[in-house]
């Protein structure tokens, strides 16, 4: 028997010794793994998953080609958020006869930022299937070459209307970074590295909208308009060279052997049912067909397709995973922390444009702490990250890892996102010419959220539902796009007619709410996964 009435009616021990997906055990010394030598290890722990032989196989890839692809896939989301950011702080340059005659509003120029993001997020409905049937590489490639091409585009528009066409296929171009590229990372490191990787991908995160922001004003009002896309082209083109050249195909699948099934697996009680859905994969030695295998040569690496499954049901599967629990979780936090900055990024460089500040072209500087909300959030996720998943191990005796393990260490980012988002709120309202201060610490603390919570929040989804981790990022990405637009479409207008205070204290609530459901998936997280153990592939 399976589902959520046997996952809820187990006991305490039968749920620790429950290993259900995304359960890994780390100690070469523990049951599972007695008797089972050939399984490699790192020290103490079992490399999980078990790499092949392959030197294709992206876990067997030298350090510096993983670190090299994390680094490309990390600017990839760091250019891509640059170009969604720069040109907000450029409103009240668009707002002039001289951008468009007659003049935008400074509601109306907002859709350019509204659109740009809801694409983002809906295009992966597309992309991650197509990438999955045909590959990370052609995929990322072919979307940082339409993100370069529609920079051009927006560069040369004339009218609002083309524009806003521009920014839309933008969102569309950028759309992979966040959610093919964190899953070219989950596929590059074992379990115990992520935490670390997906950190270092988060801080580009953070900091692409911010440093957009803060350069737009500076390009607009010394080059003029049209190098805020000019600047997008020459850094979009970059990035496309590279990743050509650096960053080979990432999808690949590992053949289990039949010596993976054990029967010492199927102990505690379980259920035949709940034994079967064990990820093999991540405890045992994965083999490939035996035979001789090539090495990974620079022309072998540029290979710019594969052939992986049905695409139409790829199309579906993502859909499935909203029956998994966890992929609501971070879906709402990642939604709710994106769509926090992006409103900020959007609104706080015209709040400093406008009196009692009247910065004029410096008004991107409003959006500094949440750089340095981010670097402090990076340094914390640094310290924390993969430390928990030995950790508790050394100090308990734990042999195995559960993905909840994490889960805590989002909370005091979370609780710091949401005040910071009420800090920025009721110091914008104030008259106060020194409430700017006031401000740039709200975005801190916000940014410190989203340095902190989705890095934690991918790790879980890849560690928990690995084989449709994909999938997972597409839903997830899907519900950033839709709060993140409807909060930059109505923000504007909102903040015009009723001030920030009552349009970021909802924003706030609902970050709260969002971090409100931490507890009970850290609590039964578990019993989740075993009652949803079923649905996830091996």
């Amino acid at each position: 028997m399976s589902g959520f009435r046997h996952a809820f009616s187990m006991t305490r021990k039968e749920v620790r010794d429950a290993v259900p997906p995304g359960t890994i055990s780390l100690s070469i010394y523990s049951q599972e793994s007695a008797g089972r030598t050939h399984l490699k290890h790192n020290g103490e722990l079992v490399l999980s998953p078990q790499p092949s032989e392959d030197p294709m196989d992206p876990l067997n890839w030298p350090s510096w080609r993983k670190f090299t692809v994390l680094l490309l896939m990390s600017l990839y989301a760091a250019i891509g958020n640059f170009t969604s950011g720069s040109i907000s702080s450029a409103f009240p340059l668009y707002a002039t006869p001289m951008a468009f005659n007659p003049p935008v509003s400074i509601g109306k120029l907002g859709h350019l930022v509204a659109v740009n993001v809801l694409m983002m997020g809906a295009a992966n409905i597309l992309w991650v299937p197509l990438a999955n049937t045909f590959g990370r590489r052609p995929i990322t490639l072919f979307n940082i070459l339409l993100l370069t091409l529609c920079c051009v585009w927006a560069a040369r528009a004339t009218s609002f209307g083309s524009l806003l066409a521009a920014r839309f296929f933008m969102g569309v171009g950028v759309a992979p970074a966040d959610t093919i590229a964190p899953n070219v990372v989950g596929e590059i490191y074992f379990a115990h590295q992520r935490g670390k990787a997906m950190g270092f991908y988060t801080v580009f995160i953070c900091i692409g909208p911010v440093l957009g922001g803060i350069a737009g004003g500076y390009i607009a009002g010394n080059l003029g308009l049209a190098w805020i896309h000019w600047i997008n082209v020459i850094l979009s083109g970059i990035l496309l060279v590279a990743c050509f050249l650096l960053v080979p195909e990432t999808l690949y699948v590992r053949e289990v052997s039949t010596q993976a099934t054990d029967p010492a697996l199927d102990k505690g009680g379980k259920d035949e049912d709940a034994a079967s859905s064990i990820k093999i994969e991540d405890i045992t030695r994965n083999r490939t067909a035996s035979g001789s295998y090539s090495e990974l040569t620079f022309l072998r690496s540029l290979k710019l397709y594969t052939y992986q499954g049905n695409f139409f049901q790829n199309l579906v599967s993502p859909w499935l995973t909203l029956r998994l629990p966890g992929v609501w979780l971070v879906m709402f936090w990642y939604a709710g922390l994106v769509g926090g900055v992006v409103t900020i990024s959007t609104v706080g460089p015209t709040l400093a444009a406008q009196p009692p500040y009247l910065w004029g072209n410096n008004a991107g500087l409003i959006l500094v702490g949440g750089i340095i909300g981010a670097l402090i959030g990076a340094v914390a996720t640094a310290l924390t990250a993969d430390r928990v998943v030995t950790t508790k191990k050394t100090l308990q005796g734990e042999e195995n890892m559960e993905p909840e393990t994490r889960l805590p260490i989002a909370l005091p980012g979370l609780v710091l996102a949401t005040t910071g988002l009420w800090t920025f709120g009721f110091c914008a309202q104030s008259s106060n010419p020194h409430m700017w201060i006031g401000m740039q610490f709200g975005l801190g603390m916000l940014s410190f959220g989203l340095m902190q919570a989705p890095s934690i929040g991918f790790n879980y989804i890849i560690d928990s539902y690995a084989s449709v981790s994909a999938d997972c990022f597409v839903v997830v990405t899907c519900m950033r796009a839709i709060i993140s637009f409807s909060w930059t479409f109505f923000a504007s207008g909102w903040v015009e007619s009723a001030g920030p205070a009552i349009p970021f204290g909802v924003f706030g609530g609902l970050m709260g709410l969002f971090t409100l459901f931490t507890i009970p998936q850290w609590l039964w997280g578990k019993r989740t996964r075993i009652a949803t153990a079923a649905w996830i592939p091996k």
